[in-house]
């Protein structure tokens, strides 16, 4: 089935608390002055002969608050008015984003929900303005199983919670942060050592057998009395509550304490003159007293750990804030890079649309260089025993061929004449748009020729297969395959003992899903769909972690 993109609620959890009490709307109000005054309003505020737009970059369980708060323009002294444009993003995709694009390609400010991910940002320099607000990392269950352990009166442990016979679902270790820190909680409940390393290791492979996050926090809000543990943040309890007052979702705090969640705003970018002073307008704002208790109003505690207005038995969120458990960043490193060993590396072989209908406007710039910056960000963000190669194609590109082959497939951290393959696929990737052939797509030739050559390259100890992103439809039925010969060879072809899957993206209204699902189904991959081309880096990134 195609997986569409969804820009405005892309973390694997329930929705951020609607703002909906009185107390917040005095609350929002308050805000919306001191964003006048502290960007410099007076009487003619409204009058904007010039207008700086800040980007704000936000953890996606933000955006409805950071949107609230930064909703209407401020003034900015000689007519001058700021904007900010608040976007969703998770947060390692954003690191990854830091790390690889260009300083005019990032945001201005950004609001991950811990500063551990500043670690993953490489060289950009960020400035820690302050914390929106924080949230302690919980265990999520239904009210049935929490009662029949006893765990509301009396916590347990983190490893008694984790290693008993409770199912355990583990939010995306590679993308989240309450995942990691949880974890990195039960090995310090352990013990530490090799064998707190390996009793981690089971709970994440029985983790891995459980569901995912998502049905579980449904399960323990639908009162299932065999819900799974899930460790979130305190604020998706809260959020649960708010926005279903039935739910039978709870919030179970480890005796030892918690990490907690600090939801740093971070400046990204320096700037100068009225760009500068737009950026600290915005800040400003998102650090100011009305603005942390807005973000109480929304289930977040505040700097000292005051307690969101909905705490009370119901959701089991307590009045007083628990004992904060600290995290060692290099603990934390070296933990999440043994779990990233534990999984079957990825061998892909990315096959790019590098047809003209490329050219069409996208965002700030075309669906090209969308591409390019998806295709760059998110390169930097796989591990480096992941292989991958790339392809361009169009229409007869090469001769009567409709693809060429840029990068043979081989591990990231491969060295070729003193660069790393990653290195290698970074440059090549960044000439995407000024790659574009005029012409049609062959779609159904390239998909077959990259098929046939993923297998010849088949690695029995990773995952197999061909990611294939395109903005159009097959247009070479004259001279080449039809839908129906493709699909047929796929599955003469097919060899259960050296699977390929293709893993197809549509970019854009112009792609044709239903083409991209048929061929996925065809080879046991998925089909994922950005419809608004912005959408391209979540899809991209989940479309490169896809493992079955």
């Amino acid at each position: 089935m195609g997986r569409h993109a969804d820009s405005s609620a892309t973390r694997r959890r329930f929705p951020a608390a609607p703002l909906i009490a009185a107390g917040v709307v005095v609350v929002l109000l308050a805000v919306g002055l001191v964003w006048w005054l502290a960007a410099g309003g007076d009487d003619d505020a409204a009058a904007c002969d010039t207008t700086s737009t800040v980007a704000v970059t936000v953890a996606p369980e933000l955006v409805s608050l950071t949107e609230q708060l930064l909703a209407e323009p401020g003034a900015l002294g000689d007519d001058g008015c700021v904007t900010a444009e608040v976007t969703p993003q998770e947060p390692l995709q954003t690191a990854g984003a830091l790390s690889a694009l260009d300083p005019e390609s990032l945001p201005d400010v950004w609001l991950p929900d811990s500063s551990l991910w500043a670690l993953r940002a490489g060289d950009t320099e960020l400035t820690d303005e302050g914390s929106l607000g924080s949230s302690p990392v919980v265990l999520a269950t239904s009210r049935a199983v929490a009662d029949a352990e006893g765990w509301m009166d009396e916590p347990p442990t983190w490893a008694e919670a984790l290693t008993t016979d409770k199912d355990v679902a583990v939010p995306d270790l590679a993308g989240s942060a309450e995942g990691i820190a949880a974890l990195t909680a039960l090995r310090g409940s352990l013990g530490g050592g090799e064998d707190a390393d390996n009793g981690v290791v089971e709970v994440v492979l029985s983790a891995a057998r459980s569901g995912s996050s998502e049905e579980a926090l449904e399960a323990g809000g639908q009162g299932a009395e065999d819900a799974a543990l899930v460790p979130v943040s305190e604020q998706t309890v809260y959020a649960a509550h708010a926005s279903n007052s039935d739910s039978s979702l709870v919030a179970v705090y480890p005796s030892e304490g918690s990490p907690v969640l600090d939801y740093p705003v971070f400046r990204v970018a320096a700037g100068d003159g009225q760009q500068q002073q737009a950026v600290d307008a915005v800040v400003a704002v998102l650090t100011s007293e009305e603005a942390r208790t807005a973000a109480m109003e929304a289930g977040f505690r505040g700097a000292e750990g005051d307690a969101p207005p909905a705490a009370g038995e119901e959701s089991g969120i307590r009045e007083e804030a628990p004992q904060q458990v600290e995290l060692d960043p290099a603990e934390v490193g070296g933990l999440l890079a043994r779990l990233t060993s534990l999984a079957a590396p990825s061998r892909i072989l990315a096959v790019l649309d590098v047809s003209k209908s490329m050219e069409a406007p996208a965002g700030n710039g075309t669906r090209a260089t969308l591409a390019r910056d998806a295709a760059r960000t998110t390169l930097s963000l796989v591990p480096g025993e992941y292989a991958l190669g790339l392809w361009f194609f169009a229409y007869h590109l090469a001769g009567d061929q409709d693809w060429t082959e840029l990068v043979p497939i081989r591990k990231l951290d491969t060295e070729v004449d003193g660069q790393t393959q990653r290195a290698i696929l970074d440059a090549q990737a960044a000439t995407l748009p000024e790659r574009l052939a005029p012409g049609g797509t062959g779609l159904y030739d390239t998909t077959l020729a990259a098929v046939r050559a993923a297998r010849a390259n088949y690695d029995p100890s990773a995952v197999n297969s061909v990611l294939l992103m395109t903005d159009g439809t097959n247009e070479d039925d004259d001279a080449g395959l039809a839908e129906e010969a493709l699909l047929s060879t796929l599955t003469a072809e097919a060899d259960p003992t050296r699977p390929i899957k293709v893993i197809g993206v549509a970019l854009g209204p112009d792609a044709d899903l239903s083409a991209l699902e048929r061929i996925a189904e065809a080879t046991g991959g998925a089909a994922y769909s950005a419809v608004d081309p912005t959408d391209l880096q979540t899809v991209l990134f989940d479309a490169l972690r896809q493992r079955d």
